[in-house]
């Protein structure tokens, strides 16, 4: 996941820290990864909004990695992407509910 962004590219999820750089960026999927074995995102939709791109997205998956909780979620959420030079992602501002995102790994769907 980390080839589509430019090699000094930013990701930032819901206003968290900001990992930069391709090893950065896969760190963050790795952990989702890693959390979520059976994970599954889904393309929802892809909007263009003059400079920038909105990357829609449902994610499901059984939090059943290391220390996991074993429910299954089931979220949705996007991404604002502003494209590089080099026609990669050079920014992305993921956004998703993380209190519902909280209650499903306590609770389940």
């Amino acid at each position: 996941m980390a080839v589509f962004y430019s090699p000094d590219g930013a990701l930032s999820v819901n206003g968290g820290a900001l990992a930069v750089g391709r090893n950065a960026i896969a760190e963050v999927a790795r952990g989702f990864m890693t959390a979520f074995p059976d994970l599954h995102l889904v393309m929802d939709d892809v909007l263009v909004r003059g400079d920038r791109a909105e990357y829609h997205w449902t994610f499901t998956g059984a939090n059943t990695g290391p220390g996991g909780t074993g429910h299954r979620v089931r979220f949705s959420g996007f991404e604002v992407w502003k494209i590089g030079d080099d026609g990669l992602v050079a920014e992305s501002q993921g956004h998703f509910d993380s209190a519902d995102y909280r209650r499903q790994l306590e609770r389940g769907v």
